[in-house]
């Protein structure tokens, strides 16, 4: 018999002060933990967030049961919803720099011979509609539309043909940077010789908004043909599509994993095009503007930005 493909959009959104798991179906919200209660789903009751369903490997008996949940619940506007990040403590949060051709055109850099990975920290990240913050360390911050692949399932030297199956799905993400310390002007050529300074300049409060939500990897069957843009006050700053990446989610899940394990709700974000303001003389971020991150298929991510 022919698996039913796993269809779904999941959602942290807050209710009464306390973070909720929903099921996002068209443009309704619909909680999953009061409905699984009222429906005797004993396997979901005590469910509390995304990360939970991953490492419960629950996605199958959620999509067993999405039509009881998004048929017989009770929805809302997602749009009047307030959402979180749609994995709240990640072990890892892996990102892949310059992994797009037009990218490293636009800084007129020889495309890399192997994947380069930085890291982020939970302090970081972010749901939609939650501010991302100017430091008062940095005057030069900059945008990067991302697409995130977050892991279902434990592994280690996982094969490239095996790798998608470790993937639970995708949100989409911003890269969000701090120009002035990622690449140092100091006149101490001392901390220029060591490289970019990928701590400081990308990974500070607020540098990673993810969302707006999971969407589940079979509701997406080419993750490498989406089209992928970023405005700031509703101008286009970034406009592509995936099929740019050098590097495919196989051979990136491939790469990371050799030696190192992959937990379900990882996230791996996967690099960005063309279009950042440092390598185009555009304005950096300031107090008030308004960024929408969008991916097709799986949404719009959108931040306000914030003075410290």
């Amino acid at each position: 018999m022919q698996e039913v493909a796993v269809i779904l959009k999941l959602a942290h959104y807050v209710k009464n002060g306390a973070v909720r798991v929903g099921i996002v179906d068209n443009a309704n919200i619909f909680d999953l933990i009061e409905t699984a209660k009222e429906q005797a789903l004993v396997s979901l009751k005590e469910i509390g967030s995304i990360d939970e369903i991953l490492s419960g490997d629950l996605l199958g008996t959620i999509r067993d049961t999405q039509p009881n949940i998004t048929s017989r619940g009770e929805g809302f506007p997602v749009e009047s919803a307030k959402l979180c990040s749609p994995i709240l403590n990640p072990e890892k949060i892996l990102l892949v720099a310059r992994n797009y051709l037009s990218h490293n055109v636009e800084q007129n850099a020889k495309p890399p011979s192997e994947p380069y990975f930085f890291t982020k920290f939970r302090n970081a990240l972010i749901g939609s509609n939650e501010p991302i913050l100017i430091p008062k360390i940095s005057a030069k911050v900059d945008w990067e539309a991302e697409l995130a692949v977050v892991i279902g399932k434990t592994g280690k030297n996982i094969p490239r043909e095996d790798a998608m199956e470790y993937v639970a799905g995708y949100a989409v993400s911003n890269d969000i940077s701090f120009r002035d310390l990622q690449f140092s002007t100091r006149s101490d050529n001392a901390a220029v010789a060591l490289g970019s300074n990928w701590v400081k300049g990308k990974g500070l409060d607020s540098s990673f908004p993810l969302g707006p939500w999971l969407v589940t990897r079979d509701e997406i069957s080419d993750p490498h043909n989406l089209d992928i843009s970023l405005k700031v006050n509703g101008e286009t700053k970034q406009d592509s599509n995936t099929r740019d990446m050098i590097f495919k989610i196989d051979t990136l899940v491939e790469y990371v994993s050799a030696g190192m394990t992959l937990r379900p709700g990882d996230i791996i974000s996967t690099g960005t095009p063309e279009g950042v303001a440092v390598f185009t003389d555009q304005k950096f971020l300031k107090n008030g503007d308004v960024v929408e991150a969008k991916i097709s298929k799986i949404g719009t991510l959108r931040n306000t930005v914030r003075l410290e």
